[in-house]
């Protein structure tokens, strides 16, 4: 199945498993999809131990579509990812709002 229909799938709940370089599976929990700059870009939690990464910390990966198939990269330029995050942090404050009416 491709990348961006697991991560398009809403009622997808299973954990995301991707590859390091040392071709160890992680899984990961999608926390969220967030468009930004003419890209797909996901935040995912690991669920499983990744050196440097503390237990309460996201990561921000990109969809590649450069390729044959769709593939994540993580996002290395930390001014994109904050940016990301922040994107974040607007969309889930606006659902909130939205929800109390």
């Amino acid at each position: 199945m491709d990348i961006l229909d697991i991560l398009l799938d809403e009622e997808n709940c299973s954990p995301i498993t991707l590859c390091d370089e040392n071709h160890r599976t992680i899984n990961f929990e999608q926390v969220a999809v967030i468009p930004y700059k003419d890209k797909i870009y996901c935040i995912l939690k690991p669920l499983d131990h990744i050196d440097g990464v503390a237990d309460d910390e996201a990561i921000v990966f990109y969809v590649d579509e450069s390729g044959e198939k769709n593939e994540l990269r993580a996002e290395l330029n930390q001014m994109d990812a904050m940016c990301v995050f922040e994107e974040y942090y607007n969309l889930f404050e606006k659902e909130i709002l939205k929800r109390r009416g």
